[in-house]
């Protein structure tokens, strides 16, 4: 017998679905999670898709990214609130500033940008250790040489190595420049493309048609893979770096130095085709909800 499952709370909605009658390790979940974004929706849908519907894969192997999933959608609900609460504080202040100078209150695009990686830097205390978990459970051998039990073993783990700040948080310094440069770019893209329009339509930003501002999001998460991902790449190979005598980078500078050395400029940008195509309706969504 089919069962469902739904819970309804600070406004978003979680609902599991599954067949009772099958085998364990053949159940089908679904996990879809809403808030503000699309984030989520694509994350968890691709992760438990793959997870819950390749019988092949070890049971305790699909457990682990179903965990992975959760750990993703909070993750990423905490960020988009981060992002845009830090945007918006920094945003007010620098119109204050504005007014106290002039009668123009409105933002410079270098105002924009610096908004944008405020929030960026902001937005780094959290996604920095998040996602050095994520990568580190995703990363680790199945079987019977699992390392991590789960997202808090792994944090326990790590600690032990070297740590809070050197163990959960490895690759911060490359993450905060990620973060800071990303978001700086996504929010500058962003407001560019709604100002233009508005001033070559001749019509207030609030008019803009919802498909015009999902495509502007569309095109700002672009902008911001493009000017960030070198950053992004270096940060995971610090995250999956060993301990001790296997540890490969001393440095976030030894890591661009030795990916260049053995990989070029090439080494930089590897797997940024799927990244730009994940983008798009990531961002779109999250700019139009």
């Amino acid at each position: 017998m089919e069962q469902l499952r739904s819970s309804r709370k600070r406004g978003h909605w979680l609902s599991i679905r599954f067949d009772s009658q099958i085998e364990p390790r053949n159940i089908c979940a679904y996990v879809v999670v809403f808030q503000g974004t699309l984030t989520p929706l694509v994350g968890i849908g691709a992760c438990v898709s793959t997870a819950f519907f390749t019988p092949q894969w070890p049971s305790s192997y699909r457990c682990v990214l179903y965990q992975l999933c959760v750990l993703r959608s909070n993750s990423q609900i905490n960020k988009v609130s981060i992002q845009f609460g830090a945007f918006n504080y920094a945003r007010r202040a620098f119109e204050s500033s504005n007014s106290s100078k002039s009668q123009l209150s409105q933002l410079s695009y270098t105002q924009y940008y610096l908004a944008g990686a405020f929030a960026g830097v902001a937005n780094s205390v959290i996604s920095g250790p998040i996602e050095h978990v994520r990568i580190r459970l995703q990363t680790q051998p199945s079987g019977a040489s699992r390392l991590y039990s789960g997202p808090i073993d792994c944090v326990r783990k790590l600690s032990a190595h070297e740590g809070v700040l050197a163990g959960v948080y490895r690759g911060e310094a490359v993450t905060i420049l990620r973060e800071a440069q990303a978001y700086g770019v996504w929010f500058l893209a962003f407001e560019y493309m709604m100002n233009a329009d508005a001033k070559r339509n001749n019509t207030k930003r609030n008019e803009i048609s919802q498909l015009k501002v999902a495509m502007y999001g569309g095109l700002a998460g672009e902008a911001l893979w493009l000017g960030s991902y070198p950053f992004d790449v270096v940060k995971s190979k610090m995250q999956s770096d060993g301990f001790g005598a296997e540890r490969r980078y001393k440095s976030m500078r030894d890591c661009f130095a030795q990916t260049y050395r053995a990989e070029g400029a090439r080494g930089f940008w590897k797997g940024i085709g799927p990244t730009l195509l994940r983008a798009m309706p990531v961002s779109a969504g999250t700019f139009a909800v």
